[in-house]
């Protein structure tokens, strides 16, 4: 088992956390916030637009099951990456499309499916890609949060159409039970 690290920021975090839990490959999914100036970000902070931080995923994956150009063509099909500082009703630059790179590797290919995505997208691409920065672990309430609170309205309205939307598109890709 090889594990690498892909930090992914598309919008609100809970819906790239329960679309990657029920990834093949995918060992760990940990909410949290990235690309910001603040030393220890809150929610609350975070929310404010002040602190320059998204949210962001961090998923350790095992790349003999999965490779990151996957993690990122389901990136690319879960999230609008065309609309800036904006996912739906989520507005502001915590919701930010950013792809936060580990390696060379990861920013060579990164930059490879964007090109790629490029065709596919009526309008531009606004995803950064920059190298990952510190990564600071969100709240522990807000870790596995589709999971614990499937019920909870905006789960049911957004998170949730988005897990479908992974299951159709990625059965090949779906986590055995």
């Amino acid at each position: 088992m090889t594990i690498e690290i892909a930090t992914l920021g598309g919008g609100c975090f809970w819906c790239l956390e329960a679309v990657y839990q029920e990834m093949r490959g995918v060992q760990l999914v940990e909410s949290g916030y990235s690309g910001g100036h603040t030393a220890k970000p809150d929610y609350d902070s975070v929310c404010s637009g002040q602190t320059g931080h998204a949210e962001v995923v961090r998923i350790h994956f095992d790349t003999q099951l999965t490779t990151y150009r996957e993690l990122l063509e389901v990136f690319f099909t879960i999230h609008d990456p065309t609309t800036l500082n904006r996912q739906g009703n989520d507005i502001g630059t915590q919701y930010r499309s950013v792809i936060y790179t580990h390696s060379s590797d990861q920013m060579d290919t990164a930059r490879k499916v964007v090109a790629e995505m490029a065709h596919v997208w009526d309008a531009p691409i606004v995803t950064e890609l920059k190298e990952a920065p510190v990564f600071h672990m969100g709240e522990d309430h807000h870790q596995n949060y589709y999971v614990n609170h499937p019920l909870q309205s905006y789960c049911a309205f957004v998170v949730a159409p988005k897990v479908a939307k992974f299951r159709k598109i990625f059965t090949d890709k779906l986590r055995q039970k």
